[in-house]
């Protein structure tokens, strides 16, 4: 399978890529008031508002840095519904099978999968998109997102 490669902090994660609809700069968002920590804002999408999370802001409580590698990487979440991810240094893809991951052994956030090494030595974690948004969250962004671009 292809997944996109992106940074937290100093380390790197894959997405599958499968879900992903574009990969686009950076755009300006609209807060969306209320929203739980880690949601950036919203923006709309060939008329659709998109809700976006900043994943640096969701692992390490800082925002995505301001860079030309940082994207907005845009996914179906859920089945239809779109969803925006931040991430910094998107700007590459690699194949893994299945079997090239394993579990890290150690508890982290929820959406934190197994991790694969690559040629280079370095050590990738699968971020699991289903797993991304907490229950609560997923009640109610979606309509916080259209409220704001109403």
């Amino acid at each position: 399978m292809v997944y996109l490669l992106f940074q937290i902090g100093a380390d790197r994660y894959a997405l599958e890529a499968s879900g992903t609809v574009a990969v686009e700069p950076c755009v300006r968002l609209k807060h969306i008031p209320g929203a739980a920590a880690g949601v950036a804002g919203v923006f709309d999408y060939h008329g659709t508002p998109v809700p976006v999370v900043d994943l640096s802001a969701m692992a390490l409580g800082r925002p995505a840095r301001a860079s030309l590698s940082t994207r907005l990487v845009i996914v179906r979440y859920g089945g239809e519904q779109l969803l925006g991810l931040l991430a910094e240094k998107a700007v590459d893809t690699a194949r893994y099978r299945d079997a090239d991951f394993h579990d890290p052994g150690v508890t982290g956030a929820p959406y934190l999968g197994p991790v694969a090494t690559d040629a280079r030595g370095g050590i990738v974690q699968r971020v699991e998109l289903e797993r991304l948004l907490t229950p609560e969250v997923r009640a109610v962004l979606w309509r916080q997102a259209r409220e704001v671009l109403a």
